[in-house]
């Protein structure tokens, strides 16, 4: 009985550690749960007081803008947004109600309203969410079709709305910043016991089923990255209390090592049973080619043996890393993965095969990093000589502060502004063409139009954008009419699948647009259905007045203050190319003696950047992009960066041993291998800014041959050039192979040399 009840938790707990690590933080259940609530709260209130409908409809919809649209983190500020957007909401709503009979008025306002909206992003979350709540009530008392007569009861419903969603957001579905961050952890963790499975799935996957498991391996990969940078960027909420401040900063740093450590033992078993040394590209490129397998195995029978079992006791020492799960037994585990640290405990084998077991060390160094920072040192009478000395150089390491701020745009070619522009001049279009279409629902246009603009910086986003939502639109037609024919009269059956729409809405919105999309118009069937103004053409018309605002929105975008997409891509690639030569120059710098750096924040910046650039690029590789060969390099391009920031963010967690390692110093020849990759990203970076810019990315013999010249033994010894070398060499690899889809010259240092003598 008992070990069926402890196989019964133990299913749970993968289910749980499953569903967690699909949602990092449990964010979107708790908005989708959080919103519904305040909608059902709202709902019950108002029937209680004998509501009609069509104020049950204002209600649930100002409960849902209510909830969504506050931004803020600290608790404090989300309440002063809430006071501050009631007074915004019923100001709007009265306008809305008192100019409904004068229209060119009523569209002036409108516009006004909605380049506000947009231009208030400049004033933070705040500003943001002011905006927000002004354009979206006038849109909810056009919807109900507001008169004045009705303003008091309709102003009572939204200011019971508004309670509602206090309630909803303050005391049913309250959220915290420890509360957020302790999830964020578990899925950080179940998301890395999932890479580590992977990776042993791929260790013993036969070499006709390699590639499919390679595209798992790339997956996982990156949504330990995602955890990362949500943990990152909500680590910073307690910036003004010094002592959380203090934690955050060694929780980041034990995050981003666990994430480097994972990430290199994937490439090291890669490595290990290739019959050719692995690419790191091989981990980030789609499709990219499959390092050639040996016929037969070449590791040997008895250390493929060892290797799997140590294997599965680092993937045990993962998914049990929470502070429930401490024994005798698993201290045993670490204290033997942790042996491999040292090199008179390697198993024998060949060099690639070692590596693994070092980098088996490592992960295991990791967990342990990320167990004392997050539930404290513990016992340490088991601990082992290796596993005390891991511990001591997590306590030694010393915490530099440091920032850089970007100068930031201004007048039209500021985001905000520029964006508030092309808005307005959008919605111009949309509401002159959404009256030809029908002079009652013409505001769908401009909704699309608007909404297309949101989190969005060139015009092939936007066009993305709009393309899914008049998908999701179609689809979700279909499912209005369905729904409607289902519901009938049924007021209550009505808004209960309204509620079941809007979790889906709130639910999917992060991970799919068109999916949102869907369950905003399924929504509004239903919605049309409870105000007895639903019909199948009604909905016909949602998708065309859909695809007239997203039309809108990209011509627009293309004729105002326009911002290609090949022009931001390239603004966010030199982006990533500068803060990756900062990494680079600092990491080198500090391994080779030199000053230290805040390394934490600027790998941060690069990983921040570089999320903005994938971004950026998905219009051009999206799969319906006619341009093929240009989808391909912009594929190559971001995974050869992907490569050489987790190379550039191995330096830097290195480089921050040097200060405190006993085993780890300096070596200031380091200085010479880097001064190539530090020339190289700037000529990269130059060309990006201007096509005409002149200089040449330098080649030629590798940077081991470079430090070889001065002392080969180095490179076999312990100090920090071994340890790396072989980051640097992918790094400078990895920096020449974007000369080529840059269009950027290459030349050996004897040609540039053979030319100077010539000049």
């Amino acid at each position: 009985m008992a070990a069926t009840q402890g196989a019964s938790g133990r299913a749970r707990t993968r289910l749980w550690d499953r569903f967690s690590a699909s949602d990092p933080g449990l964010i979107r259940l708790m908005a989708a749960l959080r919103t519904v609530g305040a909608i059902v709260l709202t709902l019950g209130v108002l029937a209680m007081m004998g509501t009609p409908v069509i104020h049950l409809v204002a209600g649930a919809m100002g409960a849902m803008v209510a909830t969504f649209a506050v931004r803020e983190k600290e608790q404090h500020k989300q309440a002063v947004t809430l006071l501050l957007g009631l007074l915004m909401s019923l100001v709007s709503v009265s306008l809305g109600a008192l100019l409904g009979h004068l229209i060119v008025l009523s569209d002036l306002v409108f516009l006004a309203l909605i380049f506000g909206a947009v231009y208030a992003r400049r004033f933070g979350d705040r500003g943001y969410t002011i905006g927000l709540f002004g354009f979206q009530f006038y849109f909810v008392s056009l919807f109900v079709h507001a008169t004045p007569s009705a303003l008091p009861q309709l102003w009572l419903t939204l200011a019971i709305a508004f309670a509602c969603s206090a309630v909803a957001r303050f005391v049913l579905v309250r959220q915290t910043t420890p509360g957020i961050l302790g999830r964020l952890r578990t899925a950080f963790r179940a998301r890395l016991a999932q890479l580590v499975a992977i990776q042993i799935e791929m260790f013993d996957a036969p070499p006709e089923d390699l590639e499919k498991v390679l595209v798992n391996l790339r997956r996982h990969t990156a949504r330990l990255h995602e955890a990362a940078l949500m943990i990152q960027g909500r680590l910073g909420d307690n910036a003004e209390d010094p002592e959380a401040a203090a934690r955050a900063d060694v929780l980041q740093r034990r995050i981003a090592g666990a994430e480097i450590a994972a990430e290199r033992l994937g490439w090291l078993l890669l490595n290990a049973r290739s019959a050719e040394r692995a690419d790191t590209l091989t981990l980030h490129l789609p499709n990219a080619p499959v390092p050639a397998q040996p016929a037969t195995g070449g590791i040997g029978a008895d250390t493929t043996q060892i290797l799997r079992r140590d294997l599965r006791a680092l993937h045990l020492l993962v998914t049990r890393l929470g502070p429930e799960h401490r024994g005798t037994a698993q201290t045993r585990l670490r204290n033997r993965l942790l042996g491999y640290r040292d090199e008179e405990n390697l198993p024998s084998g060949p060099p690639a095969v070692q590596d693994v077991f070092r980098g088996i060390g490592e992960a295991a160094r990791a967990v342990l990093g990320l167990r004392l920072a997050l539930d404290g040192p513990g016992d340490e009478s088991d601990d082992t000589a290796e596993a005390t000395r891991s511990r001591e150089e997590f306590e030694a390491e010393e915490v530099s502060a440091g920032s850089a701020v970007e100068a930031e745009e201004t007048g039209l070619k500021r985001r905000s502004t520029r964006a508030a522009f092309q808005v307005s001049a959008g919605s111009v279009l949309a509401m002159t063409g959404g009256e030809f279409l029908s002079d009652q629902r013409w505001y769908w246009a401009v909704l699309t139009c608007w909404v297309v603009f949101l989190n969005t910086s060139s015009t092939g986003e936007i066009l993305v954008k709009g393309y899914r939502r008049l998908i999701g639109t179609v689809c979700g037609v279909v499912s209005g009419v369905v729904l409607a024919g289902l519901v009938g009269n049924h007021t209550w059956t009505a808004f209960a699948l309204v509620l079941v729409c809007i979790f889906g809405m709130f639910f999917t919105a992060p991970l799919s647009y068109a999916m949102m999309s869907f369950f905003v118009t399924s929504m509004l069937g239903l919605l049309y259905t409870l105000l007895h103004t639903y019909s199948i053409a009604v909905l016909v018309l949602r998708i065309e007045e859909t695809a007239l605002g997203a039309a809108c929105g990209v011509i627009a975008a293309l004729v105002v203050l326009p911002i290609q997409t090949d022009r931001r891509t390239d603004q966010l690639l030199r982006t990533v190319l500068l803060r990756l030569g900062d990494v680079a120059a600092a990491a080198v710098t500090q391994l080779s003696g030199g000053p230290t750096a805040d390394l934490l924040d600027m790998a941060r910046d690069l990983d921040t950047a570089l999320d903005d650039l994938r971004r950026s690029v998905q219009p051009l590789t999206h799969p319906f992009t006619p341009l093929r060969e240009r989808r391909q390099t912009a594929r190559y391009l971001v995974a050869l960066l992907e490569s050489c920031a987790y190379h550039a963010r191995s330096l830097a967690a290195t480089a921050e041993l040097v200060p405190y390692s006993k085993r780890v110093a300096a070596d200031p020849r380091l200085a010479r291998a880097g001064d190539r990759i530090a020339h190289n990203i700037a000529v990269l970076a130059a060309r990006v800014t201007d096509e005409r810019a002149g200089g040449e990315a330098e080649s030629g013999a590798s940077i081991a041959s470079m430090l070889e010249e001065t002392d080969p033994a180095a490179l076999r010894s312990g100090t920090v050039t071994f340890r790396v070398l072989r980051h640097l060499q992918r790094l400078d690899e990895g920096v020449i192979g974007l000369a080529r889809p840059l269009d950027v010259p290459l030349a050996s240092p004897e040609e540039r040399r053979a030319r100077t003598t010539a000049a």
